[in-house]
């Protein structure tokens, strides 16, 4: 085993792109050991950073109970493969991953994981790409792991709220170098935390607060819940969005049965214009729903930006 400097996994150090798929196990900044895939471009055979894909990596993030074997997360891979490389890997408490999820909170560290280890790969171009609670934990990721020029810069006076909140997480931006993304998707998030607004919501939460609820998803779900609550409260999806500094594409599903249209609508509101939201006719939720018409469209869009 060995640790790549800023962007450590426990496998054999890769200086460049490898040419064949790849599994490995990360170590996040704090100790938890995540399962992770590396999925080369298919375009064209060797594809790699001069390639037609120009060294673009996506990084796909999976919704809550997902995991990098699941049905709807390979075939994402699929699709985004044709365009460029593909990471994917397994959240905290989720799959083959060690620790507890926590629903979205440190999940952002197994993103940082999975993006340092792209660029110690060789691609200079990082797309992020969450799912329901992955597109959360995108969206936080982008507000608290910038660009290398801008990593010590303060947070702008004119991001008010958010900017204060997000002042408590400023340490995640100087822990890993190299984890930051260039360009973000987040589809089917929520907006806010503690949303019970819906049916769905409501069950969730149960699974997440009760400790019934957390046999149910460990055992009927294969997914692992941190017992103690937040503490602090993390930086919430809408807070996190004005602090974003890199291309931002917000989708949504109109038939969203966790969600509704008002969390899209207000995670590009917080954008202040900069943002492109679409709204995605008869959609239901996250990537079990997203099509390969839809996939093949957030392919392109990350392949342009």
């Amino acid at each position: 085993m060995s640790s790549v400097s800023e962007g450590r996994f426990l496998s054999t150090s890769v200086p460049s792109i490898t040419p064949g798929p790849r599994r490995v196990t990360l170590l996040t900044d704090d100790g938890v050991r995540i399962e992770a895939v590396y999925s080369p471009c298919t375009a064209v055979a060797g594809a790699g950073p001069d390639g037609p894909d120009g060294g673009t990596a996506v990084v796909l993030a999976h919704g809550f109970t997902g995991s990098v074997d699941r049905p709807a997360l390979r075939r994402a891979v699929e699709v985004f493969a044709q365009r460029a490389a593909v990471i994917t890997f397994s959240f905290r408490g989720h799959g083959k991953s060690g620790g507890r999820s926590t629903v979205g909170d440190r999940e952002v560290l197994d993103l940082a994981a999975a993006v340092a280890w792209a660029r110690s790969m060789g691609h200079r171009r990082i797309v992020t790409v969450g799912f329901s609670m992955g597109g959360s934990v995108v969206l936080r990721h982008a507000a608290l792991y910038t660009r290398p020029d801008a990593a010590d810069s303060p947070v702008p006076e004119s991001d008010g709220e958010a900017g204060r909140v997000a002042v408590r997480h400023t340490g995640a931006r100087k822990r890993r170098a190299g984890a930051h993304t260039d360009a973000v998707v987040a589809v089917s998030a929520p907006a806010r935390w503690y949303y019970r607004g819906t049916a769905p919501m409501r069950r969730l939460h149960w699974v997440v607060t009760r400790p019934a609820g957390r046999l149910v998803g460990r055992y009927g779900f294969g997914t692992r819940i941190h017992t103690r609550d937040w503490d602090p409260v993390p930086l919430s999806p809408v807070e996190a969005v004005p602090l974003v500094r890199v291309p931002l594409l917000i989708v949504h599903g109109d038939r969203d049965p966790y969600f509704p249209l008002d969390h899209p609508r207000m995670l590009a509101a917080a954008s202040d214009g900069r943002a492109e939201l679409w709204l995605e006719r008869g959609m239901g939720h996250a990537e079990n729903a997203a099509d390969e018409g839809l996939l093949s469209r957030i392919g392109d869009w990350a392949a342009s930006v």
